[in-house]
């Protein structure tokens, strides 16, 4: 971990499933020299269970978990996690244990996104569970800190914009 790291608040990569959370927050990770952690791994084994099954969680099944990817970002300055953090209740919960938090929001078509989910393997998150994520996404108000950033480039150029986002971004909190 680099000593920029130490003083970079926490990022969540955010957007519905399939969009690219983990694949971009795995390199904004490694080019900042920080910890990447998947918001999924958090989840207990109910809620697994649960979206395996296809069932949408709803928010009782949502708070413990959001509660421990929240002490996530709050123990470790600089960490990026991939989380759908799809309304704006859950993104208050988040920053209610770590205020500092920077959110990046991965917006895409509906068709681009539907095409990467069918195409991962190994994930519980079935990809009919997309029209539900979609329909729950609230994208960031004027008064969250964050970016909104459209997937129309590959991974390389996405966190090359992200960077040069977030770099303006840290600077008007600063002021």
């Amino acid at each position: 971990m680099n000593a920029a790291s130490h003083s970079a608040p926490p990022l969540v990569v955010m957007g519905v499933s399939g969009v690219g959370k983990t694949t971009i927050g795995q390199e904004l990770a490694r080019r900042q020299g920080t910890r990447f952690v998947d918001a999924d791994d958090l989840h207990g084994p109910e809620n697994i269970a649960k979206m395996s099954a296809g069932i949408p969680l709803v928010d009782d099944d949502r708070w413990p978990w959001l509660d421990r990817v929240g002490a996530v970002l709050a123990a470790e300055p600089g960490v990026v996690m991939a989380c759908s953090a799809l309304r704006r209740v859950y993104r208050d919960r988040l920053r209610a244990n770590a205020p500092a938090t920077l959110f990046v929001h991965l917006a895409a078509a509906p068709e681009r996104v539907a095409a990467q989910a069918a195409a991962r393997e190994d994930h519980f998150m079935p990809p009919a569970l997309l029209r539900s994520q979609i329909a729950t996404l609230e994208p960031l108000d004027e008064d969250e800190p964050g970016i909104t950033v459209i997937v129309d480039a590959g991974p390389d150029d996405l966190v090359d914009r992200i960077l040069g986002l977030l770099a303006g971004e840290r600077e008007r909190s600063e002021k």
